[in-house]
């Protein structure tokens, strides 16, 4: 009976977590490729690429919800039609009932945590790189329409455009200092993909960056154009840790923490030095403040990166526990109507966790707290959890 009751409930919560998980990845889908649609001015082709790396994104998201949604649902009905207290009758404790959903969760939570991991190491990637790859189609698309296009390291302006020909263009480069101007009599856009630049070819063009440098260039003449930082492929050092896989947190752990240790020898040089000349004014000088910001950002950067393990997997295993609370409070909600269930279950639990998470996440940003401190959503979560199969325990 037991094993036969298993099934029953696994079978019930695998529906209803399939339908809830497709419907809710799908919206998540088309909030996220129609936000970047409307954001980059992507073409239909773009789009279809896009699909199967904004996928594990959408499904990190989509994984604690659905799982929260199927328990509820299933408990809340099996409890309102009377079929707990059937169960119960028959000398069935109401805890064998909630197991099936406990073990589904525990399950769910790796396979969370692997897609978080995924949607780092190759779905975010892959959005930038289908975009980066369609860049020059965006960029002669929004001109088309708006005669202009506006990045963060340049801008065009055009009296028109027909087919790749630009008529008359006047592009703006900022590259560190002056703004370089440039205007052409014609120009075409090619995207330089091993570089990570936009070439712009310009015909018989005029040099301006603020009156320092200024001329006339007749003929063709190639401008390299380099891609925002969001399009560009970053270094391991110059990249978030957030967007790190957890491959490679380690590794790039240890080098930071190479990296700390010679900041803080520099700095140590430079004081050093500077009381050795006699000239202590310069330890709090431009030099010596650049110095100590360089440490800091070093320090900070290396507490992120000690974060990061225990944030994944404090999300991941937020399917565990948002399950945990939420199958005893359906159980004892008794209630049929999977929306009402669903709420009541829910609201709880996102009012708690994720302000706790947050503030989990801060603290230990700020080294308030240990790395470990993310887990302060779940750990409250678990608490209550246990209240409430004590309080089904005794139902």
């Amino acid at each position: 009976m037991p094993t036969r009751l298993t099934r029953y409930i696994l079978a019930e919560i695998m529906k209803i977590f399939v339908v809830a998980l497709i419907a809710l990845t799908l919206l998540i889908l088309l909030i996220g490729v129609g936000r970047t649609l409307l954001r980059e001015g992507l073409g239909p082709f773009a789009i279809i690429k896009l699909l199967p790396f904004v996928l594990p994104i959408s499904l990190q998201f989509a994984f604690p919800a659905t799982a929260l949604f199927a328990v509820s649902c299933v408990y809340g009905r099996m409890a309102g039609d009377g079929e707990v207290a059937t169960v119960k009758a028959s000398g069935i404790s109401p805890l064998k009932i909630l197991q099936p959903a406990f073990v589904f969760a525990f399950l769910l939570s790796p396979i969370a945590v692997y897609m978080s991991d995924l949607a780092v190491s190759w779905g975010r990637p892959g959005v930038n790189r289908v975009v980066m790859l369609s860049i020059e189609d965006i960029v002669y698309r929004k001109m088309r329409s708006q005669l202009s296009y506006t990045d963060d390291g340049f801008s065009i302006h055009v009296h028109d455009v027909k087919g790749q020909r630009l008529e008359y263009p006047t592009v703006t480069v900022h590259s560190g200092g002056t703004p370089m101007k440039l205007q052409a009599r014609e120009g075409r856009l090619t995207l330089d993909v091993e570089n990570e630049t936009l070439l712009l070819e310009l015909t018989d063009s005029r040099w301006d960056r603020g009156g320092s440098i200024q001329g006339i260039v007749p003929g063709k003449t190639e401008v390299p154009i380099p891609l925002s930082r969001t399009l560009r492929t970053p270094s391991q050092a110059e990249t978030r840790p957030s967007e790190l896989p957890l491959s490679l947190i380690q590794i790039e752990r240890l080098s930071q923490d190479a990296r700390s240790h010679a900041a803080v020898g520099e700095l140590a040089a430079h004081t050093g030095f500077s009381i050795l000349t006699s000239r202590t004014e310069e330890i709090a000088g431009p030099a010596g403040q650049q110095k100590m910001a360089q440490l800091e950002a070093s320090k900070r950067r290396l507490t992120r990166l000690r974060i990061e393990p225990w944030r994944r997997w404090a999300e991941g295993f937020s399917c565990f526990f948002f399950v945990f609370i939420g199958a005893p409070l359906a159980m004892l909600a008794r209630t049929s109507d999977y929306w009402t269930t669903f709420g009541r279950c829910f609201l709880p639990t996102l009012l708690l966790y994720y302000p706790l998470f947050i503030l989990g996440l801060n603290q230990a940003k700020d080294s308030a707290i240990p790395p470990y401190g993310v887990w302060l959503g779940n750990v409250a979560l678990g608490a209550i959890g246990v209240i409430l199969v004590n309080r089904v325990r005794r139902y």
